[in-house]
């Protein structure tokens, strides 16, 4: 995986991520970008203003007029890129905990870069060719107001509002302190539901909770749910990409069941839906019972977004792509994650049921995830080796299209590297959680042992 990962650059700041790292990522994507202007936003982390400042100046010295557009959620930015035809740089570290950082890159159409684009920004870093211009063409960074209402106004436009309204929801947004903070509760207010908030004050220590929005981290939300007797609670990650529901109950969705009843109300025969490596049985069977078609591809949000591309450009029709992490696309709107559409397309659904009756036929199978982390090298060779000896030599179905991935009929189970931290995932689903917890440790065990071993030498 090259520099930018599976969805972006991250790391710890000013160990891995420093000022004048971005500087020079930001001259070479710049250079590469071209044009004569270029947006840059930023997520709420304390250290988000410092690298924004960084990433202007590294732009503006290959020439381009820098519009600063404050804290802002990703698909905020995507839709001033496609707005005004500009690429875009946003400083964040998505999910990450609050001491990481990072950048992603948007195209002037207002989607993540392809692979392709990206490679070519990692060469011109490498070359340090970033083709700085004269002083008298450096570009020059002007705030830009009001970008958060706007894109407030173009998302609520773009749903079954008067649907939504009809539903008379009540709705709990737990932004996480992240960028949604100043953006969904007004969406979900303009959609005509009545909005409390938990975890809504931006804040770059995330005082309230850790930015993924998985279960552990949003016990106030759950509660908040329950307490204000809501019909649904929305959960965001750090730059609000994502989205992750709370039923009615206060119980936490599965992102995996959640995808599964999106993908059913959307999907017709024929067409194509796309998703990661450890998609979920549920949506295995959805798709096939639409007589349509599942494509898979390795994890990350770019490596999905090209995908989809690939299909559409090939006359295919993708009504819905995405993971079960609460990353869901809907194409016809834009090839692009957005966790405030996400959460109202789900709001589409509950005119008629209530959250729990909507996912109830997709929660069959329990869901184990697991993380082993790698402080050295060594360690992470010894974990992968440990992962194909035991994947070559199981009695399963092996898919190496991310990873090593068993299928064994009644669950599966998939261990692959992480492309944003210094961790090895693995995944398992069955249809109990001892087995799920058992898959899984097809994988952890080795993997232990492997560290084990690695460390003892």
């Amino acid at each position: 995986m090259g520099v930018f990962g599976s969805s972006g650059v991250r790391g710890v700041v000013n160990e891995d991520v420093t000022p004048g790292y971005v500087t020079e990522l930001a001259i070479a994507a710049g250079a590469e970008l071209g044009g004569e202007r270029i947006a840059l936003a930023r997520d709420t982390r304390r250290t988000g203003r410092m690298l924004a400042d960084a990433a202007a100046s590294g732009l503006a010295s290959v020439g381009l007029d820098v519009d600063r557009l404050g804290p802002l959620p990703t698909p905020g930015l995507q839709f001033y890129c496609e707005r005004e035809g500009v690429a875009g740089v946003m400083i964040t570290a998505s999910h990450n905990p609050p001491q990481y950082n990072g950048m992603k890159l948007i195209g002037a159409d207002g989607m993540e870069l392809t692979r392709d684009r990206l490679d070519r920004i990692e060469e011109r870093l490498a070359t340090g060719d970033g083709n700085d211009v004269t002083w008298e063409t450096v570009g020059v960074a002007s705030d830009v107001e009001g970008v958060p209402r706007e894109y407030v106004e173009s998302v609520t436009a773009a749903v079954d509002h008067e649907r939504i309204a009809d539903a008379d929801l009540t709705v709990v947004i737990d932004p996480g302190h992240g960028a949604a903070c100043g953006t969904s509760p007004d969406f979900f207010r303009a959609l005509g539901c009545r909005v409390h908030t938990v975890n809504a004050q931006p804040h770059g220590h995330f005082p309230g909770r850790n930015p993924e929005p998985v279960a552990g981290n949003l016990d106030d939300l759950c509660a908040h749910v329950q307490a204000t007797d809501a019909d649904v609670g929305i959960a965001h990650d750090g730059d609000a990409d994502r989205a992750m529901v709370v039923d009615e109950t206060g119980s936490l969705v599965d992102g995996n069941a959640m995808l599964a009843a999106l993908v059913d109300a959307a999907v017709e025969a024929g067409d194509t839906v796309v998703s990661a490596a450890n998609a979920s049985q549920r949506l295995v069977d959805v798709v096939e019972r639409a007589d349509a078609e599942l494509r898979l591809t390795p994890i990350g949000s770019t490596n999905i977004i090209s995908r989809v591309r690939a299909l559409e450009a090939d006359g295919k029709t993708v009504p819905v792509a995405g993971e079960g992490n609460g990353g869901v696309m809907f194409p016809d709107y834009r090839i692009a994650r957005d966790g405030a559409y996400t959460g109202a397309k789900f709001l589409e659904l509950l005119t008629d049921a209530t959250a729990s009756e909507v996912v109830a036929p997709y929660d069959d199978y329990h869901n184990v995830r697991r993380s082993a982390r790698y402080r050295t090298d060594a360690e992470r060779t010894a974990m992968l080796d440990a992962i194909e000896r035991t994947a070559t030599e199981a009695v399963a179905d092996l898919d190496t299209t991310d990873g090593f991935r068993l299928n064994y009929g009644d669950g599966w189970v998939l261990a692959r590297p992480s492309g944003t931290e210094p961790v090895i995932r693995i995944y398992a689903e069955a249809r109990s959680q001892d087995r799920a917890a058992a898959l899984a440790a097809t994988f952890t065990d080795p993997v232990e042992r492997a560290v084990e071993n690695a460390t003892a030498r």
